[in-house]
């Protein structure tokens, strides 16, 4: 498994620019432009629209072109999204223009994503046993949210100071420098012997896909609205995003093996059930404590969501086409991100910012049912026979 550090190096680095924004565009946008929650929503949501789109062109290309390529790409993907956001800062007097190419930046980053993120994920499964699908997929998430925990409060810092424009330069310049990361690892050879059905593939991913794509609801929510609702309770912002990482990468360095132990869905079935109660407590919470809880229950919950279900997916996929069963599974990710960081934020707009958290905690409760459809069958008969009974008790 050291041959893995490297290459969560590179997501880490990688992913340090997301992070940084993530607290900080919402507050631009709503706070800087002038404009609405449901804007908010559509430009949040435009980088995982975007990977959505590309999320299975980069699996193919790292099945037949090879991980590292993939990598590369996407860095350079990323620099271009920091000249986006500088060219949107030119045009602060139309919020309107700003908006625009702030968005289409927000897209080209989310396609650089997909191609790193696919890219590494296709690199460590390659070097690493089978027997280790879970822990791959866990390693590469905890480098994602590990950048996320310092980046939130790194941007909020930048932010205060400087402004939108030092994130802008720093989305720029940091993909750049990843590129001496990646340059002396080397390459893995490409995977695919044929180029398989795009059906077949996503015949086999579709269900574990469904219940990733229902249960990061609680993922969409935190990312473009935890900074409104905290701002709107004039309670520190950074924290939220930091206490969310933190309990992220604690769960996955100390239960990142669960997966792979015990089954992909029976975790994906508790820890689902977990975000659902942290996504209520920061609808609920009175005061800064309380949701600072919830933000770390959803952290906690949503961690081993992702390789859970992840385990079920790459299990039913044909073995030689990892890459594009990766990037399609994680496809069900970017759909929800996409569609429902606009949703959540119609519905903010209409019912109060608090209303997404409870939306998004019905939505992840509902993924646990997935869950159960893919525990083994004698595993998911006596579930079902317990919730049976606690409904007659």
């Amino acid at each position: 498994m050291a041959a893995l550090i490297p290459i969560t190096g590179v997501v880490f680095i990688a992913f340090l620019i997301i992070g940084m924004a993530m607290p900080v565009l919402p507050l631009h946008v709503y706070q800087g432009l002038g404009l609405g929650t449901f804007i908010v929503g559509l430009v949040a949501g435009s980088q995982f629209a975007a990977a959505l789109l590309s999320r299975v062109w980069a699996g193919d290309q790292a099945d037949t072109r090879g991980a590292k390529q993939a990598v590369i790409v996407g860095l350079l993907m990323s620099a271009g999204a920091g000249l986006l956001y500088l060219l949107s800062l030119r045009l602060l007097e139309h919020p309107g223009d700003s908006a625009t190419i702030l968005l289409l930046g927000r897209a080209l980053l989310g396609a650089g994503e997909s191609f790193i993120i696919t890219g590494a994920q296709t690199w460590g499964l390659a070097l690493a046993s089978p027997q280790s699908t879970g822990r791959v997929l866990a390693w590469m998430g905890t480098a994602m949210f590990a950048a996320f925990a310092v980046g939130a409060p790194i941007g909020t810092t930048l932010y205060g100071a400087y402004g939108f424009e030092a994130i802008a330069l720093a989305t720029t310049l940091l993909p750049l420098a990843t590129l001496l990361l990646v340059a002396p690892v080397p390459r893995v050879a490409p995977t695919a012997r044929v180029r398989p059905s795009l059906a077949k593939v996503v015949g086999a991913v579709w269900l574990p896909g469904l219940g990733l794509a229902m249960s990061s609801f609680g993922f969409g929510a935190m990312t473009a609205f935890v900074s409104l609702l905290f701002a709107a309770r004039s309670w520190t912002v950074w924290p939220a995003f930091t206490s969310f990482a933190v309990a992220f990468i604690s769960a996955r360095v100390f239960l990142g093996q669960l997966p792979d132990k015990i089954g992909g869905a029976r975790v994906a079935l508790i820890f689902v059930l977990i975000e659902a109660l942290g996504q209520t407590l920061l609808w609920m919470a009175p005061g800064f404590a309380p949701a600072l809880l919830g933000a770390v229950l959803t952290g906690f919950g949503y961690s081993l969501v992702f390789p859970g279900f992840g385990v079920e997916a790459i299990r039913r996929a044909p073995p030689h086409n990892q890459g594009l069963a990766v990037g399609a599974y994680t496809a069900f990710l970017d759909l929800t991100l996409g569609l429902a960081t606009p949703l959540l934020g119609f519905i903010g707009g209409i019912a109060g910012i608090g209303s997404v958290f409870l939306t998004s905690a019905v939505v992840v409760l509902a993924s646990a049912f997935v869950a159960m459809q893919l525990l083994p069958s004698r595993s998911g008969a006596r579930f079902a026979d317990l919730c049976v009974h606690a409904g007659k008790v």
